[in-house]
């Protein structure tokens, strides 16, 4: 998948400025795309010239202007093509893993305090992706919404973030005292 994909699907809730769709990354769609706002800047520049997406100048009192940008039809057509396109499986590229995979060569302890972090970082994250599911649903219980919910897209992201954040942080802490434990056992720094 291309930047170019997770940015015109993260437009077809309306018409956003690049700071909105920044802000929307961070929040929604870095659950399963990071981009860094220059990046999400330089793609936006691309996806007009390419047609896929049409932007217009706001102008605001006492703020600079801004560029709002909306999915064209050639954009809508691109996500149906990529939705129609066999996908890849999951990568998954995080150094805390590699970390794991070489703990048996160092201290443990500094690897058990970010294993702890990342298990913080994911508890925070679900309590986020838990708001979005509520304001997504807006009054609906989850099953009315699945079954008759405007844009399930996004909600259906969302409970994917969730069970990745809940999985990570469970093996965040399961692998912490495992270390933990094993050092205790093996007379090394960390009980």
């Amino acid at each position: 998948m291309a930047l170019r994909h997770a940015v015109l699907a993260a437009l077809l809730d309306g018409e956003h400025s690049g700071y909105q769709l920044t802000k929307i990354f961070d929040v929604g769609v870095a659950n399963f795309w990071y981009a860094a706002p220059q990046q999400l800047y330089a793609e936006l520049t691309k996806l007009e010239a390419d047609g896929l997406v049409a932007g217009r100048e706001v102008v605001q009192q006492g703020r600079p202007n801004k560029r709002v940008f909306t999915v064209t039809e050639a954009g809508r057509a691109e996500l149906v093509a990529f939705a129609a396109a066999p996908g890849r499986p999951l990568l998954i590229r995080d150094d805390l893993v590699v970390k794991v995979h070489a703990a048996d060569v160092a201290d443990p302890g500094p690897l058990i305090d970010q294993l702890h972090q990342r298990a913080e970082e994911a508890a925070v994250k679900l309590a986020l992706f838990d708001k979005m599911l509520v304001n997504l649903r807006g009054g609906l219980d989850e099953e009315t919404f699945l079954a008759r919910g405007e844009r399930i897209g996004p909600y259906l992201t969302c409970l994917g973030g969730c069970r990745l954040e809940r999985q990570m942080r469970e093996w965040c802490l399961r692998t912490a005292h495992t270390l933990s434990e094993r050092a205790a056992h093996d007379g090394r720094t960390r009980p």
